[in-house]
């Protein structure tokens, strides 16, 4: 009979520690589905904002998109514009080569006429004291009236 009460008590102890462990081990599984449930809840929120942060990126690379677009279009556009300004400051530039070659070529005919030019002045100088002395005499001639 000892052996009976023996074994008894040592199945009462295995059964009181199997309740035990079980009692444990569902206070965890019951922590550990909270958990899970928190998780799911957290993953179904970062699902949501990924949906919205995706449209957001789709609606920026869009308009990233056409502000590059635009960009490109004024850049032509600046692009001739900078080559007509280009073709003005060549013209200008063109223009002015040509006033000095002219003016260079003026400067040169009057050092190559100097000369001439002083020659010509003392000729017409010459002329007009003529004419001077001729008027004079003819005045003198007529007695000083004047018809």
């Amino acid at each position: 009979m000892d052996m009976v009460i023996i074994l008894y008590i040592s199945a009462l102890i295995a059964a009181v520690a199997f309740s035990v462990l079980v009692i444990f081990l569902a206070r965890t599984l019951t922590a550990v589905r909270r958990t899970m449930n928190n998780v799911a809840d957290t993953l179904e929120g970062v699902e949501k904002q990924m949906e919205g942060m995706t449209l957001e990126t789709t609606a920026l690379l869009n308009k990233t998109n056409k502000l590059a677009e635009d960009v490109g279009e004024k850049s032509q556009k600046l692009n001739t514009l900078v080559d007509g300004v280009k073709g003005i400051g060549d013209s200008v530039q063109e223009f002015n080569q040509s006033i000095r070659s002219i003016s260079r070529g003026l400067s040169h005919s009057a050092q190559d006429h100097t000369d001439s030019a002083a020659q010509a002045i003392k000729w017409g100088q010459v002329a007009i004291n003529l004419w001077k002395k001729a008027k004079k005499d003819d005045l003198n001639q007529t007695g000083g009236n004047v018809q």
